[in-house]
């Protein structure tokens, strides 16, 4: 089917144009939207007769569509969902839950403006196009997150899935960092105990306890023995007086 475009329609042509679409198109979308005409001859001068007042308003849209886009671009709002741990949501969103989310941030945008190839199904930050005319698209993010707290992380570029492991977050510089402090307050213990501190030296877990046990039992061995010595000279002794 033939038609004269009233508007630019993407991928189709701008004002006045005839082209030529299927029927369905035209019938179910662009003709009941007030997007184009039939080609026809009477039409064709309706349309010439219009050109200078369609064009004009044409102009005077976009412009609007200007305006409202410098304040809408680069606009975020928070779409709060539960998910797996994995950060596929429990159900998704929609074009209708970002034009609502948008409206409540004071923005007038429809769902039919709001450009999604299907709903959103994760978590994480997503770019979506908003066609406030047909030639002026601007670009909006949702944040989608499970809470406030995890959708403010996502906003800094914190990824909330990484491992809460300290040693897994810290950087090679802070780890060598934390590494010279340590062995710098080990050196400083040692001074204060009147040691000679060497790097990567020291007493295994236990020693001095297993040392302690061990001079113990060598002092109990020496006074038993000791306690023998006499014994055996005393014996000497009684015997020596006998035989006298």
């Amino acid at each position: 089917m033939d038609i004269i475009l009233l508007e630019r329609v993407e991928k189709l042509g701008n004002i006045g144009d005839v082209v030529s679409v299927k029927p369905g198109f035209a019938r179910n979308f662009l003709l009941p939207k007030g997007k184009a005409l039939r080609a026809n001859e009477a039409n064709r001068a309706r349309f010439e007769a219009d050109r200078e007042r369609i064009e004009k308003e044409n102009a005077e849209k976009r412009a609007v569509a200007e305006t409202d886009g410098e304040k809408l671009s680069g606009t975020q709002v928070i779409m709060i969902r539960q998910s797996s741990d994995s950060g596929q949501l429990y159900g998704s969103v929609s074009a209708r839950d970002i034009a609502t989310a948008l409206s409540e941030e004071g923005h007038n945008v429809d769902k039919n403006q709001v450009t999604l190839g299907e709903p959103i199904k994760t978590l994480g930050i997503h770019q979506v196009d908003i066609s406030l005319h047909p030639e002026v698209t601007v670009q909006v993010e949702a944040n989608v997150a499970r809470s406030k707290e995890e959708a403010e992380m996502q906003a800094e570029g914190i990824d909330i899935f990484a491992g809460d492991d300290e040693e897994d977050t810290m950087s090679a510089s802070e780890r060598a960092a934390a590494e010279a402090l340590a062995r710098a307050e080990a050196q400083a213990e040692a001074e204060a105990r009147g040691e000679i501190f060497e790097e990567g030296a020291g007493p295994a877990e236990g020693d001095e306890g297993a040392d302690g046990e061990t001079d113990a039992s060598d002092t109990a061995e020496a006074e038993s023995d000791a306690t023998a010595d006499d014994a055996a000279k005393a014996e000497d002794g009684e015997e020596d007086k006998t035989g006298a």
